[in-house]
């Protein structure tokens, strides 16, 4: 869903070809057919069949060429490109990821290629001042999706734009009988708090990721007002204080059987809510709030989605090059990614749902897009950050406070600085 998070990758691999060479000139070991390897995230929207079909006319229009779709066998697409990396054996494309300091190096600098400039978050995905990966659309993420008869039943007839607002609201809520907020265990829990923070602290501290790398904030002393706030919203009941017994999905279909009133999270939930035929209310979204003052909406938290890098070492490099081109500016493959995982993209024309229309004014509304959490291009933290947040977060739920919350995640950073 998000930028999967990357450790140390040292080794060079090989792409399609073993000559290691620049261009195309290596041959397969099926009649010379070109192969074209590409590392793609397998999710239950995102199947293999999808991805296939997906290339299957890049095939068809360029003869002999092989576009071979690689599900992860380690962890996730970030392990299995570690694993491939260290045994020489590296496809040419990597889907899902997006570069740091010891990544970039291995990549392909796309930075002069003309294609890549009207591409989403081009620019904000950057490192160094060199684009390394390119992204088919957007995926938005302070999002809070709401069950409109849930609101229409508990009277709020004013969609919360301030924190005060949306605290009233939750308790508006809770005495009309529904769950304020649904949230999960697993990495949903410190992954709502960033989405719902985006928006505020982008507010509050513009130069928030250049002042924690350079020690004049800390992210502790910044999350403490919201880590607060988040106790409070347990404690009352607004969430379940039994939530970490939840898997992401649970989450999920807790909300969408109606049993909750409000659930945050990024863009591509709109897909899984298009799935759900035995839902019998209707989702609506809005941008997540901001601190009292502020302007509203205010900066929308957002990733790149789908993102394509092409291995350095690639022995398919011009083909890469021309499959990846493909896959993030013609027209029919981006509707289909867009589509397929409910991910956004300014200027195209596709048919949208009445929610993933909220959720695209939502993002044409947006003052700006910001990251968040470990962030991406040159606003990061350090590597692993959203993992130990997210523990950290859920130490809320044992009896942690939010001043013992924020210290222990001071110590971690500056421990991986």
């Amino acid at each position: 869903m998000t930028a999967t998070l990357l450790l140390g990758l040292t080794a060079c691999g090989g792409g399609g070809f073993s000559d290691g060479g620049d261009g195309d000139s290596g041959k397969g070991g099926d009649g010379g057919d070109r192969t074209v390897r590409v590392l793609v995230n397998i999710t239950p929207n995102l199947t293999k069949t999808f991805w296939n079909d997906l290339v299957a006319p890049f095939e068809k229009a360029h003869p002999g060429v092989d576009v071979k779709i690689e599900a992860p066998t380690g962890k996730g697409v970030a392990d299995t490109l570690q694993q491939q990396l260290a045994a020489g054996d590296a496809p040419d494309v990597v889907e899902t990821l997006l570069p740091d300091k010891t990544l970039a190096p291995q990549m392909l600098d796309l930075t002069d290629e003309p294609w890549t400039k009207d591409t989403p978050l081009v620019e904000e995905a950057s490192l160094d001042g060199r684009v390394y990966a390119v992204g088919v659309g957007e995926q938005a993420q302070s999002l809070v999706f709401y069950n409109k008869d849930a609101f229409r039943k508990a009277g709020i007839d004013e969609l919360p734009e301030t924190t005060d607002e949306f605290t009233a609201a939750m308790g508006k809520l809770k005495k009309a009988g529904y769950l304020p907020l649904q949230t999960a265990g697993d990495f949903t829990t410190g992954l709502q708090l960033l989405q719902l923070t985006d928006p505020s602290l982008a507010q509050r501290h513009p130069d928030w990721y250049q002042k924690v790398q350079a020690g004049d904030l800390t992210v502790g002393e910044t999350m403490r007002p919201y880590l607060k706030q988040y106790k409070t919203w347990i404690d009352r009941g607004y969430i379940d204080k039994n939530a970490l017994g939840l898997k992401y999905a649970d989450g999920e279909t807790s909300f969408l059987s109606g049993k909750s009133a409000m659930y945050v999270m990024g863009s591509w939930f709109t897909a899984t809510e298009a799935a759900a035929d035995d839902k019998d209310f209707e989702v609506g979204a809005f941008p997540a709030p901001v601190d009292k003052g502020q302007k509203a909406p205010g900066p929308q938290g957002a990733t790149l989605a789908a993102p394509y890098m092409i291995l350095k070492k690639s022995g398919s490099k011009d083909t890469a090059r021309e499959l990846v081109e493909w896959l993030v500016t013609d027209k029919k493959a981006v509707t289909a990614q867009l589509k397929q995982d409910g991910n956004f993209r300014s200027g195209v024309d596709r048919d949208l749902s009445p929610l993933e229309r909220d959720v695209q004014k939502i993002l044409d509304d947006a003052p700006a897009r910001v990251a968040q959490g470990e962030g991406y291009g040159d606003d990061t933290l350090p590597k692993g950050f959203n993992t130990a947040w997210n523990t950290e977060v859920q130490g809320l739920y044992t009896g942690r406070s939010p001043d013992d919350v924020a210290k222990a995640v001071d110590r971690w950073v500056e421990a991986h600085r």
